[in-house]
């Protein structure tokens, strides 16, 4: 399992359009084969920034299946006009955890 970690910034003023833009795009993402969950985030100090963390089976999962796919086509078409400058993405292993 690996989690995709990308900090999205949304032009100002969009907030409310990227966000229900963001809602029909995530159920592309989630048909993807590989795809276990997502999360998205509004910054409470930078409102116009959202963290989104999605978790996939394996990185290719995400670099190869999604990012090649026609369904990432979409997903670019749908939500990528609200970034200004362009998200990083990376990605993560986990190496330590405490529940609750």
């Amino acid at each position: 399992m690996i989690t995709e970690h990308a900090l999205l910034p949304v032009i100002s003023g969009q907030e409310e359009d990227f966000e229900a833009a963001f809602d029909r795009a995530r159920l592309i993402i989630a048909s993807m084969p590989g795809f276990a969950s997502l999360s998205l985030s509004r910054s409470i100090e930078t409102p116009n920034t959202y963290l989104l963390l999605v978790q996939w089976d394996s990185l290719e999962d995400h670099t190869v299946g999604f990012r090649g796919s026609p369904q990432y086509q979409q997903w670019r078409e749908i939500l990528h006009k609200f970034y200004e400058p362009f998200p990083l993405v990376e990605h993560y292993e986990l190496v330590n955890s405490a529940p609750r």
